[in-house]
């Protein structure tokens, strides 16, 4: 068993998988009006979750990094979003809205999957890429809206075509610097062109709310 505590009145204790959900169902159904959670949760640009404690809020910093197995996969599967745009886990009867750092979802590179996002979900064709001011890759994939890990955006740069040839990084910085040109994407077959958009734009354009706090 494990515990962790998000909040001053949120602790959430891991005992199995299957456990655990059915615990999330019957605590909403005992319990509906537990007040939200906001502040304590964040994902980071590179997928991870971070508890950050009162202290890290205080400083506005990351927080420490979430690393049990059982609570990784808890959040995951009760991930979602609300009527206002907001992300949030639903911890038994309460609410725990996560900060984000860039997107809903950090996507990773798999050499037999393709594109995976930090929730273990396959993402095996998309609708649109963009790019930022900074080369951060975008995917949206039906209703979802990923960045691509940084970590993983060598693995990406080879399916980055400009006349049919694979981009240098001198070719995407002048891109970046003034898109007169078509970038694509190449990806499952097909060529989608990529389109350039602001890193600070994002959250409007796709419509999430990045910071979350209770109204």
């Amino acid at each position: 068993m494990c515990a962790l505590f998000l909040g001053p009145n949120l602790v959430l204790v891991c005992e199995g998988v299957i456990k655990m959900d059915e615990v999330v169902k019957l605590a909403m159904a005992k319990w509906p009006n537990v007040p939200h959670c906001t502040g304590w949760l964040a994902l980071d640009a590179r997928g991870n979750w971070r508890m950050r404690d009162e202290r890290a809020q205080a400083q506005d910093s990351p927080g420490e990094k979430i690393v049990h197995p059982a609570l990784i996969g808890f959040i995951h599967r009760n991930y979602g979003r609300d009527e206002r745009a907001c992300w949030y886990f639903q911890n038994g009867p309460q609410r725990v809205y996560v900060d984000l750092a860039t997107t809903p979802y950090i996507v990773h590179t798999d050499p037999h999957q393709g594109f995976v996002d930090q929730t273990g979900q396959h993402w095996p064709s998309l609708d649109a890429v963009w790019m930022t001011e900074k080369g951060q890759l975008v995917l949206q994939a039906s209703h979802k809206i990923g960045m691509v890990d940084d970590r993983d955006i060598a693995q990406c740069l080879p399916d980055l075509q400009i006349g049919g040839a694979a981009v240098s990084d001198d070719t995407l910085m002048a891109w970046l610097a003034g898109p007169m040109t078509l970038l694509v994407f190449h990806h499952a077959g097909r060529f989608l062109p990529v389109q350039l958009i602001r890193e600070d734009e994002l959250a409007a354009r796709f419509e999430f709310v990045k910071r979350p706090r209770n109204p």
